[in-house]
C-alpha cells in the first residue's frame, strides 16, 4: 500500500522544520538510500534518505514551506505496481498523530497569541466559536502562524490552511495579511506585552515607538531562535565568571612561520594559523587540567574521558561550533586541515548531527576582526569558553627592561558550579606557557 513519508526529526531540538528543496519530482522512481530532499532543521541543512523503495506519487508540502511539524506528511510513496488510486486508499490514522503533538506546542508557548482572535470577537456566548471555523473543527495553526496572525490583529480561524490536512502555516498568515485581511479592534488589546512572552513582545517594539523610521523585520530562522534560547538560558541560568591572561606570542609566530615554510617546500599540504595553535594548546592544556572537562548535571558533574573541542563559527545563519574530537590526539597540521573542513562545510549547512552535537570545551577567536579582548557566553552544557582577542605590539616589562612584544589576551569564561577560581587559573596557567613556549605542543 501506499506510504506516507513524514518531516524527520533531524537533530534533539527540533521540532518543526523548513522543507528547503525536493530532490525528486512526482512520478520519479526512488530506490532506499536515495536522497529525497533538503530540510532545513535549527542547526543546518540537511538532507532527507528514503528508506523505502517506490515511484514518489504525490508532493504533499511544497518547497520552501516553513514550520512544519515533525511527523507531519510531506509526501506519498507509491510502491511497485501501484497508481494515483492507491493514494485514497490510505487510512486516516497515520495521519492523525501528527495533529496530536502540535496541541501542546500550539497551546504553551503561544496561549496570549491565540486568545487575542478569540478575545476579539465579542461577548463571551459567541467568544467560543468565533475561535472555530464554521464546521467547529479546531484550527490546526503552527505556533508561529499564531503569533503572527495574534500581532497583526487578524483572525486565524479565517485563514486558508496550505500545510498539512489544512494547517496554518506562516506563509498563509502572511498572505492574508497581505491581501488585506482585517484585524479585530480588540486583538492588539490581547496582545498586549504584558500576556506576551518576552521575546514575543519586545520584537513589537520597534512598531510601538513613536516617530520611528522606516525598518524591515527580518524572520527568525529556526536556528536563529535556538541560538536566542541557549544563549539566554546560558546567561540566566549559568554564573559566569571570568579568567584574562596576556599571551607574548612571538616564539609562536616564529614558529608558525617556519613550518608554513617547510610546507610550501612540498613537505605537506597545510597552512597553520594562530587559531591551529590556540587550539592544539586548548586540548593539551585540557589533558592536564581535565578538571575543565566537565558539565553541570542535576545530580553530579559529568566528567568527559576524551577532549573533544568546539571551535565558533560564523555562518548567515548564525554562530555554530563544529567540533574537532580528541583534539588532543592531533597534531596541527591535521588540526588545520580538520578545521578548515569543518568550518567551510559549517558554512554551507552541510554538517551531520555529530560534528557539531557535544564537545567538552568552546574557543571563540575575534582575533581575525581586530578585537582586542572581550568575553564570550557559555555554550551549555559545557563549562567553560576560551575568548581569544588579536595579537598586537605592546609595550612589555622584560628582565626589568620596558620592550616591545606581541600580545594576545585571552579570557576564559566558566561555569563556577563546576570550575571555580584555582581550577581556572590552573587551566590559564599552563596554556599559557603552551602559547608563549609553543615548542612544549610539538612533544
Amino acid at each position: 500500500m501506499a506510504i506516507q513519508i513524514l518531516m524527520p526529526a533531524l537533530s534533539p531540538t527540533m521540532t518543526e522544520g523548513t522543507l528547503a528543496r525536493w530532490l525528486k519530482a512526482e512520478g520519479d522512481a526512488v530506490a532506499a538510500g536515495d536522497l529525497l530532499a533538503e530540510i532545513e532543521t535549527d542547526k543546518a541543512t540537511m538532507e532527507l534518505e528514503a528508506i523505502d523503495e517506490g515511484v514518489l506519487g504525490k508532493i504533499i508540502v511544497a518547497e520552501g514551506s516553513e514550520g512544519i511539524a515533525v511527523n507531519a506528511p510531506i509526501a506519498v510513496l507509491l510502491e511497485e505496481g501501484e497508481d494515483a488510486s492507491a493514494m485514497d486508499t490510505l487510512p486516516a490514522a497515520p495521519a492523525a498523530p501528527p495533529a496530536a503533538p502540535e496541541a501542546a506546542p500550539d497551546v504553551a508557548p503561544d496561549v496570549a497569541p491565540e486568545a487575542a482572535p478569540e478575545a476579539a470577537q465579542g461577548p463571551a456566548p459567541e467568544a467560543a466559536p468565533a475561535a472555530q471555523p464554521p464546521d467547529g473543527a479546531r484550527v490546526f495553526a503552527s505556533p508561529l502562524a499564531r503569533r503572527l496572525a495574534g500581532e497583526a490583529g487578524l483572525d486565524i480561524a479565517g485563514v486558508t490552511g496550505s500545510g498539512p490536512h489544512g494547517r496554518i502555516v506562516k506563509a498563509d498568515v502572511e498572505a492574508a495579511i497581505a491581501g488585506g485581511g482585517t484585524a479585530t479592534p480588540a486583538a492588539p488589546a490581547a496582545s498586549s506585552p504584558a500576556q506576551l512572552p518576552a521575546t514575543t513582545a519586545s520584537a513589537s517594539v520597534p512598531a510601538e515607538i513613536p516617530g520611528a523610521g522606516p525598518y524591515t523585520d527580518i524572520p527568525h530562522t529556526n536556528m536563529r531562535r535556538v541560538i536566542a534560547e541557549r544563549l539566554t538560558e546560558s546567561a540566566r541560568d549559568i554564573p559566569h565568571f571570568t579568567l584574562t591572561v596576556d599571551c607574548t606570542i612571538d616564539a609562536m609566530l616564529g614558529l608558525r612561520k617556519d613550518l608554513n615554510g617547510r610546507a610550501s617546500e612540498g613537505d605537506g599540504a597545510y597552512k597553520i594559523s594562530v587559531n591551529d595553535f590556540v587550539i592544539r594548546a586548548v586540548a593539551l592544556a585540557m589533558r592536564k587540567v581535565p578538571g575543565v572537562n566537565v558539565s553541570w548535571m542535576a545530580d553530579a558533574t559529568r566528567q568527559y574521558m576524551d577532549i573533544d573541542v568546539a571551535v565558533a563559527v560564523a555562518t548567515p545563519g548564525g554562530l555554530i561550533t563544529p567540533i574537532l574530537r580528541r583534539a588532543d590526539q592531533k597534531g596541527l597540521a591535521e588540526i588545520s586541515n580538520e578545521i578548515k573542513d569543518l568550518a567551510a562545510r559549517a558554512r554551507d549547512g552541510k554538517l551531520s548531527l555529530d560534528e557539531f552535537q557535544g564537545g567538552g570545551f568552546t574557543i571563540s577567536n575575534l582575533g581575525m576582526y581586530g578585537i582586542k579582548e572581550f568575553s564570550a557566553i557559555i555554550n551549555p552544557p559545557q563549562s567553560c569558553i576560551l575568548a581569544v582577542g588579536a595579537g598586537e605590539a605592546r609595550p612589555v616589562v622584560k628582565d626589568g627592561a620596558l620592550g616591545i612584544a606581541t600580545v594576545m589576551s585571552c579570557t576564559l569564561s566558566t561555569d563556577h558550579r563546576t570550575v571555580d577560581g584555582a581550577l581556572g587559573a590552573e587551566f590559564m596557567t599552563a596554556f599559557k606557557a603552551m602559547i608563549e613556549d609553543p615548542l612544549t605542543m610539538l612533544l
